[in-house]
């Protein structure tokens, strides 16, 4: 018999997470705090619920994909979360991506009611998420690793275990380090075009099958180019990530100028209210310093 899964936060992540677990045979439930969201995946064949701890009393597998530490301590500790309806033995899989230290604890309380928890963020944006290619960094023991791993495999294409409890979150922000030093290099290398004059299409062709290429040039260039801010992953989110990157490298004494650097210009986006639009908006603030608009009027 498959193991019934529940899962909360229907996010943009979110959604095309659970459709991938419904077309790979799995009954799955779902808790969103806007009740909408729940609506949407109902017509997918999901079951809504009323609260994390109806969800978790139903299920044996948790999922929960939220935005940050504060809403992951909610739905597993709060008066109605997880830790209130989970069975001895459920597994509960936080796949947002927050705090390192907060995980260990989080997993701890679980412990004590005899619920297992793996942290495992993603990477791939809201592509992979719709697509069932995300990339999964796994922290816990390897039991529990192998008994999510049906579930993962319908969510991800590269799934590695990389330790312990927190390690999954620790290895999650080694990612975002280099997605936004891609995303800021990709945005000066297109603010550079511009001013040289040259075609951008053209260039982003030349460039991106050589050494300097990479997903986020292919990925996310053609939408600067076309000046569309639509969100693979959103500002938001992406200045909450450098947060957390930043307050552990402080914690363990590790130097990140250039990251320190970025979360800065993501702040000033943030301030010009641009926090809904995608991580690649991170041109509109070196723009605002040049005078200059990648693919405006030369």
């Amino acid at each position: 018999m498959s193991e019934r899964i529940g899962f909360i936060g229907l996010g943009i992540m979110g959604r095309g997470m659970v459709r991938n677990l419904l077309k790979a045979g799995f009954a799955v439930q779902v808790w969103n705090r806007t009740a909408a969201r729940m609506g949407e995946l109902a017509a997918d064949g999901a079951q809504p619920t009323s609260s994390p701890a109806e969800l978790a009393r139903q299920c044996d597998l948790i999922i929960t994909c939220v935005s940050d530490t504060p809403d992951v301590a909610a739905v597993l500790l709060g008066e109605q979360g997880v830790i209130a309806g989970a069975q001895p033995g459920a597994l509960v899989i936080d796949m947002s991506t927050i705090s390192p230290q907060a995980t260990q604890e989080f997993a701890a309380r679980l412990a004590e009611r005899g619920v297992h928890m793996l942290d495992a963020p993603v990477s791939g944006g809201s592509e992979g998420a719709a697509k069932g290619t995300l990339s999964i960094m796994v922290g816990g023991d390897a039991a529990d690793v192998e008994r999510a791993m049906p579930v993962f495999q319908a969510m991800g294409k590269t799934i590695t275990h990389v330790g312990g409890t927190g390690a999954g979150q620790t290895v999650k922000l080694v990612n975002q380090i280099l997605v936004v030093g891609s995303m800021q290099a990709m945005a000066e290398a297109l603010l550079f075009a511009q001013a040289g004059g040259v075609d951008l299409e053209k260039t982003l062709a030349a460039v991106s099958g050589g050494a300097g290429g990479s997903w986020t040039l292919s990925n996310r260039g053609p939408q600067v180019i076309r000046r569309d801010w639509r969100p693979g992953f959103m500002i938001d989110l992406q200045a909450k990530d450098l947060r957390l990157v930043l307050d552990a490298a402080d914690d363990l004494g590790a130097p990140l100028p250039s990251t320190a650097l970025i979360f800065q210009l993501y702040r000033t986006l943030q301030a010009r209210g641009l926090g809904k639009e995608g991580n690649h908006a991170i041109v509109k603030a070196l723009e605002a310093m040049a005078g200059i608009e990648v693919g405006g009027e030369r």
